[in-house]
């Protein structure tokens, strides 16, 4: 680990785990925290403060569906009186024009609207809630009028991505100013609907290119940030910026957590912003350090000349695909893991009539 530890720049916050949305790709944890454990409006409020206090600038309120709190428009004055810059990312379901209208009073700064597809029968199938995509079209004009900034999150898989041009198009026509086109990343859900959401390579290179292009074309009219697929790269992505580095999630009852998929490390315990406070999680948690900084890195990530750019890439990942979390992740080209990587990969792309999808519930 480094000497230095920066304070955290971000926080995402999950409020619930409750979504009317079902998206067979969603990042919550399989085992999802009911409401009866969800942290009270107070107890948001002093973890807004704490986070602030820490260094925080940018709070993400996500879920599951954040609209499904009753208090989400106190827990946006909170955030507001606490001096940070507020984020909600929503499907959308759950936010009626009067609702969005007094988050606006209550100091929201900008909206995240998710998009499961582009025409009804599309959108409606992935996030399993019929009605969904028109209601969410319905909140994204509301969402124009009243001047919020907007940016759209599409989640992009074998299904829709070759509508991708067509979900660029869309981000224009509904005023984003940023659209991020992420393709799935196989941990939660998203891992036990693999080999239905896995897109081909020529899907990929396709998508790569139609990317690059609308780059160059929308410069200054649409920021354009592009997720390609793990799987079909050469090497890993530093993922959260580096483990510890300049991010942390809290779960709806309190765990604080490095990134959205760290407790299926099963050697790693978490602890609780109800017991001990934000800042001495974060600089002082055995779970924060174990993968902080470059000094726990394997051999042959401590003798590449990418070692300070991906710090090894995903634990997460490692865990999923070799079970083993201080492994190098698998994606890398140079780690004995791409081998097992790239045989889930041929097993995926070749799964001819693959099961219907295992919907979040």
């Amino acid at each position: 680990m480094s000497d230095r530890v920066d304070p955290p720049m971000a926080m995402l916050a999950e409020l619930t785990h409750r979504c009317p949305l079902a998206c067979p790709y969603c990042s919550n944890p399989t085992e999802l925290t009911g409401k009866e454990r969800e942290l009270s409006t107070e107890a948001w409020a002093d973890v807004f403060r704490q986070a602030a206090a820490l260094g925080v600038l940018q709070l993400h309120l996500s879920g599951g569906e954040p609209a499904s709190r009753r208090d989400l428009v106190e827990l946006v004055a909170a955030a507001r009186e606490a001096g940070l810059y507020t984020n909600l990312i929503t499907s959308g379901i759950g936010l009626t024009e009067r609702r969005l209208k007094e988050l606006d009073e209550a100091g929201l700064d900008h909206v995240q609207l998710s998009l499961q597809g582009v025409t009804a029968a599309m959108a409606d199938r992935i996030g399993g809630y019929k009605g969904g995509f028109d209601r969410k079209m319905h909140v994204a004009r509301v969402i124009a009028d009243i001047g919020f900034p907007l940016t759209l999150n599409a989640v992009m898989h074998r299904a829709n991505l070759d509508d991708l041009q067509a979900t660029i198009s869309m981000a224009q026509h509904l005023g984003a100013r940023r659209i991020e086109i992420a393709c799935v990343q196989f941990q939660g859900w998203a891992l036990i609907n693999r080999a239905q959401l896995q897109p081909s390579r020529a899907q990929v290179d396709v998508a790569k290119a139609a990317v690059a292009k609308a780059v160059e074309e929308l410069r200054g009219a649409l920021v354009i940030d592009f997720v390609p697929p793990d799987y079909y790269s050469d090497f890993p992505k530093a993922c959260m910026n580096g483990w510890g580095s300049t991010g942390l999630n809290v779960s709806p009852d309190g765990t604080v957590l490095p990134c959205h998929a760290a407790e299926t490390i099963p050697q790693l315990s978490f602890e609780n912003v109800q017991d001990l406070p934000l800042s001495e999680i974060w600089y002082n948690s055995p779970a924060f350090n174990a993968y902080r900084g470059t000094d726990w890195l394997p051999e042959l990530c401590q003798t590449c000349d990418r070692r300070d750019i991906d710090f090894g890439g995903c634990r997460c990942q490692a865990m999923a695909v070799l079970g083993n979390a201080a492994a190098p992740d698998p994606v890398c080209r140079k780690s004995e893991g791409r081998a097992v990587l790239d045989a889930l990969l041929e097993q995926d792309v070749h799964e001819i009539a693959a099961p219907e999808y295992v919907y979040r519930r």
